[in-house]
């Protein structure tokens, strides 16, 4: 069946769905957005709040800005950091606009197969294009048939649960109203109001969890009895609170030693070794319960930020290789699985790590990190315009790298971080424990050593 002149689907107008779309145009191919949400960047918008520890520079997709340029937009500043309400206002709706009805919002795709086929069936599989099941917010709903799939959901409506065994802890749910999993706004009188002179536990060990432990302990400075319980899984070691003045990326150092310094200045105790099995009510507070029997004093309210995970009930019908650990794709998880790198640096990767049995669907951004916290908008960046030159049949292209990564510290989630001035001076002589940024060539093996 001839594929070529139908679209190429992307899920998702977030940051890197946007930039996939941007690349297939500069590439003469057809995208067609589909987007959950009301708005470009639906998911960055509800965390508005939060400053990316990425600067300007590294958050703005080469094709997309030239796709941008002809209608008299102009980047910010590379050098300052954007909040998420920034990069959604000032890049991704911009670029959505630009796009134009290629983007659909209020479009959910409930399921993705391929035309005719469930995932048993083998006769002409690969002639056969996708069909791509879509509900509208009104109701209504289409069945698209597609040449190729890029599904840039993300993982952001799939919070990782408080239990330690990666399920729902027992009692979560009916405790859900004193728990949250984002970083707190604390600048909307409504969220403050919840835990200013409380007692929050925050649950987790990276960015995110950093990010809630600073904001807690700046406003313990102005609300008195304001206190953090920090939860860890794991003990306090010297990558507990990541890269520091050594991180090539300085706002996102900045991250950790803020965390640092909630414990330092004793708005925040750490709990170590804690894997919650149990939440339980004491009144209108609750108790955590961990799997050795220890109990916590009673806490106000819990933040939970234990990462995120993909969706895959969509593209069940698919064949899709991905790692039993993480659900990445099994060319790119064996870069990013945590039990065996501690510095959070990828080097670049594109089609090749992101194939499946099933070709021409290629799970990119978040999504394609599965379980795993290492991510960086430029990594997604390069892996789509390495799917779209893949697409366009331009191979050369397809394998070969255009980006260096920076290295050392702890990737994934959103920063803290608003004076890039002292932030660069932080990071001035730092040699980082991964040592300087490497370029390698996609599918090369990765470079040795470690932290």
């Amino acid at each position: 069946m001839q594929t070529n002149t139908l679209p190429t689907v992307v899920i998702g107008a977030g940051p890197i769905g946007l930039a996939a779309a941007a690349h297939l145009v500069g590439r003469g191919i057809e995208p067609l957005v589909l987007e959950a949400g009301t708005g470009a960047g639906a998911a960055v918008r509800e965390w508005a709040h939060v400053r990316l520890f990425s600067t300007w520079a590294e958050v703005v997709d080469p094709a997309a800005e030239k796709l941008l340029a002809p209608t008299g937009w102009s980047a910010p500043d590379g050098a300052t950091y954007p909040s998420g309400g920034d990069w959604a206002a000032d890049y991704l709706q911009p670029l959505a606009d630009v796009l134009g009805d290629r983007v659909r919002f209020g479009a959910r795709v409930t399921g993705v197969s391929r035309l005719g086929r469930d995932r048993v069936v083998d006769a002409d599989r690969e002639r056969l294009p996708f069909t791509v099941h879509v509900r509208y917010a009104d109701g209504t709903e289409e069945r698209i048939t597609a040449r190729a799939v890029i599904d840039a959901s993300g993982t952001w409506a799939t919070p990782a649960p408080i239990g330690g065994d990666g399920l729902p802890a027992l009692g979560e749910h009916t405790g859900a109203a004193r728990i949250s999993y984002r970083v707190p706004d604390l600048k909307d009188p409504a969220v403050r109001a919840r835990y200013e002179g409380r007692r929050t536990a925050v649950i987790g060990s990276g960015a995110s969890a950093f990010t809630a432990l600073a904001y807690l302990a700046e406003l313990a400075k102005d609300a008195p009895g304001t206190h953090a319980v920090w939860v860890l899984r794991r003990g306090i070691g010297g990558s507990t609170f990541g890269g520091g003045e050594a991180d090539q990326l300085p706002a996102r150092g900045a991250l950790g030693l803020a965390a640092k310094a909630a414990v330092d200045d004793g708005h925040a105790d750490a709990v170590t070794g804690f894997r919650t099995a149990a939440v339980e009510k004491d009144g209108d507070r609750l108790v955590l319960v961990a799997e050795d029997g220890r109990r916590l004093d009673p806490v106000d309210e819990v933040i939970v930020l234990t990462g995120l995970r993909p969706d895959l009930s969509f593209v069940s019908e698919l064949r899709l290789a991905l790692d039993e650990r993480l659900q990445a794709p099994v060319g790119l998880a064996p870069l990013i699985d945590p039990n065996q790198h501690s510095c959070g640096t990828v080097y670049p990767h594109g089609v090749a790590e992101l194939s499946h049995p099933d070709q021409d669907i290629y799970l990119v951004g978040m999504k394609s990190y599965g379980r795993a916290p290492t991510f960086l908008a430029m990594t997604g960046y390069e892996q789509v315009r390495s799917v779209a030159a893949h697409l366009a049949g331009d191979a050369e292209a397809a394998g070969r790298v255009e980006l260096t990564l920076p290295e050392t510290g702890v990737c994934g989630g959103a920063g803290l971080f608003d004076e890039p001035d002292a932030a660069q001076a932080e990071g001035e002589g730092g040699g980082g424990c991964c040592a300087a940024p490497t370029t390698l060539q996609i599918g090369a093996p990765a470079a040795s050593g470690g932290c």
